[in-house]
């Protein structure tokens, strides 16, 4: 009989697949929507405008600072050190499946949002500075969700509990990470929001492939030792 893996060993546990695949289908089409309304611009929509006017000195200090600190961790070095925080936790957790989908998902979540840009063209500043959807609030989205969803798994939460805590983690790291960004006039308020939506159709994706491939090749394992065995 072909060796499954243990529940608790998935990165996206089954109790979670069904509420978390509609989240990302919603998602997603919020970042269509929100691209096609603000394809080509370079000024800040009636939301945006609405909730605060995009000018370099959104904040003053001291929470420009501390928006200052929180960009950071968008920034290539201290992503680097996030990710890497992250994985070594992982491993030290025997879940190597965590550690790749902190990897790939925090990735695949930028890279998306930097493809996404040079479709929708939206800029703030200057031609130069494309900003739908948010890369650095999308990456902070997605290692909250990786964490969270290894979270999830380690303590055998139920499918409420669990998404409870996998929603609101995004919620919180996206809040954050999107304050930030908004507060140093790096972005508009809905570019925020595009890069969130776009870390929650990304990660659960991610975490479902993962799974995938590491069933088939446990599967594959396990068949090989059954033919040696005969």
């Amino acid at each position: 009989m072909r060796q499954r893996p243990r529940p608790e060993e998935e990165v996206l546990p089954t109790a979670l697949r069904a509420w978390l695949g509609l989240v990302a289908v919603l998602a997603a089409l919020v970042v269509v929507v929100i691209g096609v309304m603000y394809s080509g611009h370079s000024k800040p929509g009636k939301v945006d405008a609405w909730i605060v006017s995009p000018t370099a000195d959104s904040v003053r200090p001291p929470w420009r600072n501390v928006a200052l600190a929180t960009d950071f961790w968008g920034e290539p070095a201290g992503a680097a050190l996030l990710v890497a925080a992250a994985v070594t936790g992982c491993l030290c957790l025997r879940r190597p499946r965590a550690a790749v989908l902190v990897v790939v998902g925090a990735g695949a979540a930028v890279v998306t949002t930097t493809l996404g840009k040079s479709l929708v063209g939206r800029t703030i500043h200057g031609a130069d500075n494309l900003s739908y959807p948010s890369g650095h609030t999308a990456f902070a989205t997605a290692l909250a969700l990786a964490v969270a969803l290894l979270v999830t798994g380690l303590l055998g939460l139920d499918r409420a509990a669990g998404t409870v805590l996998v929603l609101g983690s995004a919620l919180a790291a996206g809040a954050a990470m999107g304050w930030a960004q908004v507060a140093l006039s790096a972005h508009y308020p809905t570019d925020v929001l595009g890069g969130w939506c776009t870390a929650l159709v990304v990660v659960p994706a991610t975490a479902w492939l993962v799974d995938r491939i590491a069933d088939r090749r446990t599967g594959r394992m396990a068949d090989a030792g059954q033919r040696e065995h005969r």
